[in-house]
């Protein structure tokens, strides 16, 4: 491994921040890669308590079932870096206010459940925070043909897209192709921050 790089990469991640909208099967994911990575900062955000039909697809464990998703990432993630700062919102957004507690992250990522919030979410930060870049996905449901995944970038949007993917609705949410896309949001996150270090 390239060392002088690696301490480079170290310095930039710890200096930046993400915000992340939703800590259920994309977020929860994103989150722990980026900690694991050493990004310096995670704002997460999310109203929701751990269900037991979660753990197949959320990181997230037995014990964390009744307990607040933003409190159980707090804890997964102080046991794996204990050096990220992380900054917790236990609430639901609000149409309106969506932009507030991600106004100082570097890059905001969009792991949110219903179509309408995401829609009305990735609006918001865009008109309200111009400058800041959001990574969505689309078409996390099924599994296997991790050859269709793209990235599609309009303006500061990037979204990681299956465009043949079938709606969650209409097919399965299993763990392999969740993790894959909360990780390519998080692979996102870090080309955005790091841009071509070489």
């Amino acid at each position: 491994m390239n060392k002088v790089k690696f301490e480079r990469i170290q310095k930039k991640l710890k200096e930046s921040s993400v915000g992340i909208a939703g800590l259920g099967g994309l977020g929860s994911n994103a989150a722990v890669a980026l900690a694991r990575a050493g990004i310096g900062c995670l704002v997460l955000v999310d109203f929701d308590k751990i269900e037991e039909n979660n753990l197949g697809r959320q990181y997230y464990f037995l014990e964390h079932i009744g307990k607040t998703k933003v409190d159980s990432l707090k804890e997964i993630i102080g046991k794996i870096n204990p050096q990220v700062e992380l900054i917790t919102h236990n609430i639901k957004l609000e149409k309106g206010l969506m932009e507030k507690p991600f106004k100082d992250v570097t890059v905001v990522i969009e792991a949110l459940d219903n179509a309408e919030t995401k829609t009305i979410f990735i609006e918001e930060i865009l008109s309200k925070l111009p400058n800041k870049p959001v990574i969505a996905a689309s078409g996390v449901a099924g599994y296997g043909h991790s050859d269709r995944i793209t990235t599609k970038r309009l303006g500061n949007l990037y979204m990681c897209y299956d465009g043949k993917a079938k709606s969650s609705d209409d097919d399965v949410l299993i763990a392999p192709r969740v993790s894959l896309m909360a990780n390519w949001e998080a692979n996102l996150a870090l080309e955005i921050i790091l841009g071509e270090d070489k």
